[in-house]
Formats: structure tokens, C-alpha cells, sequence
């Protein structure tokens, strides 16, 4: 199922909105780091469409 996440970075506020695949409960974007070089700090809203 395709759903559309909204990501923001905690370290400097960075939103990024994105389409992902949910499955088994996970979200999966594809979604590597922020422009800031932050990897792990995010959090990851599911935005209904």
C-alpha cells in the first residue's frame, strides 16, 4: 500500500514529504539523511490523503 509520510529532522527542522510503501506495520520511503548529514534523528508522520 502506498502512503504519503511527512519527515521532519529533529536536529534543524528540515520537512521533507514523501511517498512510501507500508508494510508490516513499517514505513519505507527510501529516505537516507538530511541535508544537515543527520541519518538517524526523525520523525516520520503518515499524512492521510
Amino acid at each position: 500500500m502506498r502512503i504519503k509520510v511527512k519527515i521532519v529532522c529533529k536536529n534543524c527542522g528540515e520537512r521533507f514529504i514523501l511517498r512510501g510503501k507500508k508494510e508490516h506495520g513499517n514505513i519505507e520511503t527510501g529516505f537516507k539523511q538530511c541535508i544537515c548529514d543527520n541519518r538517524e534523528r526523525f520523525e516520520i508522520i503518515e499524512e492521510a490523503e
